[in-house]
């Protein structure tokens, strides 16, 4: 080891990023080999994704799930940047943001997530909204307070996507519109969810009746229009008027990142090794949306928030490791199981033996949620919130 300081440099601020910077920080560093640390986002908050739905309903506010990023490492010595990257030097170990800046670095973690694809079919990059970013959030929350302003009796809106991401904006846009709504949620395969276990499966397809979200299965999206949606069913095209098109499908890698002289798979993905190292690349980790990963059994793993979770907790380990002439460790994966939001109150939850729905799965959630929260302060100043808003409500009635 040499007397210069170590950089580490983290792109992206997503549960990746941000949790491997945590948890650096409180690794037992020697004085003398103590690194530099920085995050870099292109936003100046984080995002705790599973619970941007909740900002549909009203349910949670900005602050809650979407706090400053300076606010979380306040006290950590990991230092925040703010930019979008630019390129990505790794023979020289160097790293470019669009205003300029340039940061070096030791160890690069990659975890920059992953883009929603709105080139997939004709219309779909004017016409539809994702929903992955808070700025996407702003975005819906705009057009939806014009379109309940307005004057038409029925506010018509198709959702792209029977995954997780779709039925967990239908049954919350349902429960916000009300009898005015009306929702259809269109799937390419002859199911939601096709992934989940039949128990969630089943609970999400009852949410979705009770709330008259009308399922469009084995249906494929045509083109996008200007307050119309084409869809082919059967071989026959129908053209179907809508004020809102959402879209939840697929999920692309970076520009940035499949440029890179590095193992990709098929879908643009770098290869890690179960430490997170990137193939022939000991000194770059990849963690997220943009890794195609198996843990220390084989096992391939989802781009999944927990699975984040846990990688950065690993990533954070092997870099101090790798630092300090340790041995690294593989990753284990535990799988804590799944939870979706089915609407205001409501959710359905399966894992480490148990099976809910309904309120006593939307409190397990939301406490779980609580309890992954980024940092004591901030778990400690939500947690006191959601205590304390009942009890204000309550007495200013």
């Amino acid at each position: 080891m040499t007397d210069r300081t170590s950089q580490i440099c983290i792109l992206g601020g997503g549960f990746g990023g941000l949790y491997t910077a945590l948890r650096l920080s409180q690794l037992p560093w020697e004085k003398h080999q103590k690194p530099e640390i920085v995050l870099v986002d292109r936003c100046d908050r984080f995002l705790f994704a599973p619970l941007l739905y909740e900002l549909v309903t009203g349910e949670m506010q900005t602050w809650e799930i979407a706090p400053p990023f300076v606010e979380l490492l306040a006290g950590t010595g990991v230092r925040f940047c703010q930019g979008a990257v630019a390129s990505i030097h790794i023979e020289d170990r160097r790293v470019d943001l669009q205003d300029g800046v340039e940061l070096h670095y030791d160890r690069l973690v990659l975890a920059l997530g992953g883009e929603t694809p709105l080139d997939l079919v004709p219309g779909a990059a004017e016409y539809a909204i994702p929903f992955k970013s808070l700025a996407d959030a702003y975005r819906l929350e705009t057009q939806l307070d014009i379109l309940e302003a307005s004057e038409i009796d029925k506010i018509r809106v198709a959702i792209v996507g029977g995954g997780y991401s779709g039925v967990e904006l239908a049954c919350k846009l349902a429960d916000r519109l009300q009898q005015r709504g009306r929702l259809r949620l269109i799937e390419l395969s002859d199911t939601i969810l096709s992934t989940s276990s039949d128990f969630n499966r089943q609970a999400a397809q009852k949410a979705l009746e009770e709330r008259h979200v009308w399922l469009d299965l084995d249906t494929k999206v045509e083109k996008i229009e200007p307050n119309a949606i084409s869809l082919l069913y059967k071989g026959q095209s129908d053209t179907i008027p809508v004020e809102l098109v959402l879209w939840t499908v697929g999920m692309q890698v970076a520009e940035v990142v499949r440029q890179l002289p590095l193992p990709h798979d098929a879908r643009g993905k770098l290869t890690t090794l179960p430490t997170l190292q990137v193939s022939d690349r000991p000194e770059i980790f990849a963690l997220g949306d943009l890794a195609d990963c198996r843990d220390a059994e084989g096992q391939q793993l989802p781009a999944t928030a927990q699975v984040a979770y846990q990688q950065a907790d690993y990533a954070a380990w092997n870099i101090w490791a790798s630092l300090s002439d340790r041995p690294l460790l593989p990753l284990r994966y535990f799988p804590w199981g799944e939870m979706m939001t089915l609407g205001a109150d409501n959710a359905t939850l399966t894992g480490l033996g148990l099976k809910l729905d309904g309120l006593p799965a939307y409190v397990v959630r939301r406490l779980a949620y609580l309890y992954r929260m980024p940092t004591l302060a901030h778990q400690l100043k939500v947690g006191f919130n959601w205590i304390a808003q009942p009890l204000l409500e309550a007495f200013s009635n």
